[in-house]
């Protein structure tokens, strides 16, 4: 990766500018938010049009070390949000819609306002791609998700559904077959013709647990207070059916939150922001990004947390070495 280096700028032409901005939320925004805050680089937090993140859509965190009883997705942001106030994170309302990397101070600017920061940490997450058909919405933490490795654990005993024909999507359908007595996996194309990888498709078929409907697509979700069923159609004959299930994953992919950065920052191939081997940093000296940004493999609330801490830390290590 090569580091852009950015021009160095004289104290008079820093006044006024912020220490560190921090633009995202959730568990890695608000993170990097108190670990900066407690460091004195006064942070201000930008927030974004979906203050906490994915996790605001999560009922049960049972898996966040520290909450022996498990904690509501929503809950767990209110105290993070809390305890980044608690040693002085300011946070602002409002949706970033440019940045100015060219020189430092860098330029950010919102709807309503324009910022100078010495630092930038990038903290805007990822988000799950949806189906985007009747339902699908209204039962999202009543039995719709869109995280296996978060939701599994609900679903004991009970006959799921997962939509997606890629490896993220045969991973998800494996992982559930740990607690659910019945696995069904969508797929929209016909056998052979799945994007997962061979090995994958070999696991999936031969699983005892596993029932593979090719030529399938989900087209509507039914139930009261909770999911009940799926209604599906073939999509070679046209014929629909309804399916009873209790869970509904839709593992389709997630797209990194990285327009705004498109031809300012380097990206991979599937628009996640390049960062430095074992670090934060990205090619641009004094930015940095954390959590689920920057992390397709895991997609967790803790490690994206752990990758705040680490982009705060490495934040004020910078401002040191100018300093």
């Amino acid at each position: 990766m090569d580091v852009q280096k950015t021009p160095q700028t004289t104290p008079n032409e820093r006044e006024g500018s912020l220490k560190t901005l921090i633009i995202g939320s959730g568990p890695a925004g608000y993170t990097a938010a108190i670990y900066a805050a407690r460091a004195d680089m006064q942070p201000l937090l930008i927030s974004g049009r979906e203050p906490g993140g994915q996790l605001m859509l999560t009922s049960d965190v049972e898996n966040w070390p520290g909450e022996a009883d498990g904690i509501m997705g929503p809950d767990l942001m209110e105290k993070l949000k809390k305890q980044a106030l608690r040693f002085g994170t300011e946070f602002v309302s409002d949706f970033v819609t440019e940045v100015d990397f060219s020189e430092r101070p860098f330029t950010v600017k919102t709807e309503d306002k324009e910022y100078k920061t010495e630092t930038l940490i990038i903290a805007t997450g990822a988000s799950a791609m949806w189906l985007n058909i009747p339902g699908e919405k209204e039962f999202q933490g009543k039995g719709v998700s869109a995280c296996a490795t978060c939701d599994g654990f609900f679903f004991r005993d009970k006959k799921v559904v997962v939509v997606g024909g890629g490896d993220s999507a045969l991973e998800e359908a494996t992982f559930i077959t740990k607690f659910a007595s019945e696995v069904v996996l969508l797929v929209r194309k016909g056998e052979g013709e799945m994007r997962a990888s061979k090995i994958m498709q070999k696991r999936a078929m031969e699983h005892s647990k596993i029932t593979i409907m090719y030529h399938t697509e989900a087209k509507e979700l039914l139930g009261g207070d909770v999911l009940e069923s799926v209604k599906i159609v073939n999509n070679q004959t046209g014929e629909e059916s309804e399916l009873k299930t209790d869970g509904f994953f839709v593992a389709i992919g997630h797209k990194p939150n990285t327009s705004l950065f498109k031809g300012v920052l380097e990206l991979d191939d599937k628009g996640y922001i390049k960062h430095a081997p074992n670090s934060t940093e990205t090619n641009v000296e004094g930015v940095f990004a954390c959590g689920d940004v920057i992390d397709p493999h895991y997609r967790q609330a803790i490690t994206a947390a752990g990758l705040g801490c680490m982009a705060a830390l490495e934040a004020e290590r910078f401002l040191s070495a100018q300093e």
